[in-house]
Formats: structure tokens, C-alpha cells, sequence
């Protein structure tokens, strides 16, 4: 039916869509949050068993500082050595990537010969990083530094020696 040329149609709008997934924003889990998950996780073995994991200072409430270690790849230069190091979970962690400190005297071209630092541009997880990213990917990703072609033949410092 049509209205007569004199009346206006009045149409009501209509509800807009709801959103689906794709248009939804993206869900920020807060820096805590996440930082209690890999807590949790480390201190119930749910970890891969060729990292370790938790916090320097149990009553660091912040859960900023963490002692790691990372056990040697076979047939390198570090096989089967427990390596330490400490990652720091600054305050826009996860959407930026940890500071890693290596204590083990390890020689790699994406650590510090003086510190111990990681160079976070020659270290593909800490280079790409994305907000899912975690501090167990970061040891794995590290770890796997030890394993190309150049750096699996690296002479090593003698087990036992610690950056200053």
C-alpha cells in the first residue's frame, strides 16, 4: 500500500546489527591477570620441562621480576648446563615484550659479551612479539637461539661463570 503523495512515510530506523566477532573489540586481559596465569601455571608443572620458571621475590605483588632457567639443547655448546637468567615484566607487559638478562655467561650474538642483556631486535619471539605471547614462549624462544647452525658450534664460557 502506498501512503498519498500529500502524507511523508515515516519509517522507524532499525536497530543496528549486533556485532559479530570480527567487528567486536579485541578483549585486553589485564597485565595481572595474565602474569597470576603464568604463575600458576609454572608453580603446577605446566610448564615444558626445558624451562623453569617464577618469581625472584615471592612477595613481589607487582610480579615484575622473574628468575628463569633454561636447560642446554643436546649437541651444543651448553648441552644438558642449567642456564639462569632474569626477565623483567615492565609495566605494559603483555602488549610489550619483557627485558631478559642472561646470569649464565653464555655466548650468543643476541646477548650482551659485558651485561648479559638481550638485544630484543636479534631474538625472533621478543622482535615479533604479539600480546598472547608469554614468558614461557620467551625461554623457549631464547633457547632456541642455541640451536642454528652458527651458534650450535659456538664455543661456550666454562659452566658455572655468571655475567657481573
Amino acid at each position: 500500500p502506498h501512503a498519498p503523495a500529500h502524507q511523508a512515510v515515516v519509517r522507524t530506523p532499525r536497530a543496528p546489527a549486533p556485532p559479530t566477532m570480527a567487528t567486536q573489540e579485541k578483549i585486553i586481559v589485564p597485565r595481572s591477570f595474565q602474569l597470576l596465569d603464568e604463575l600458576e601455571r609454572a608453580e603446577k608443572g605446566k610448564t615444558r620441562m626445558e624451562i623453569s620458571m617464577g618469581l625472584a621475590n615471592g612477595d613481589d605483588i607487582t610480579l615484575t621480576n622473574w628468575q628463569c632457567t633454561i636447560l642446554g639443547p643436546d649437541n651444543t655448546g651448553v648441552e644438558n648446563r642449567i642456564i639462569s637468567l632474569e626477565i623483567v615484566c615492565g609495566p605494559n607487559y603483555p602488549r610489550e615484550p619483557p627485558k631478559c638478562r642472561f646470569r649464565s655467561k653464555v655466548n650468543l650474538p643476541c646477548v650482551s659479551s659485558e651485561t648479559g642483556d638481550v638485544d630484543p631486535r636479534k631474538v625472533k619471539v621478543l622482535k615479533e612479539w604479539h600480546a598472547n605471547e608469554t614468558i614461557e614462549g620467551t625461554l623457549i624462544g631464547l633457547r632456541t637461539e642455541f640451536l642454528s647452525p652458527d651458534n650450535r658450534k659456538k664455543a661456550q664460557p666454562p659452566d658455572g661463570a655468571t655475567f657481573p
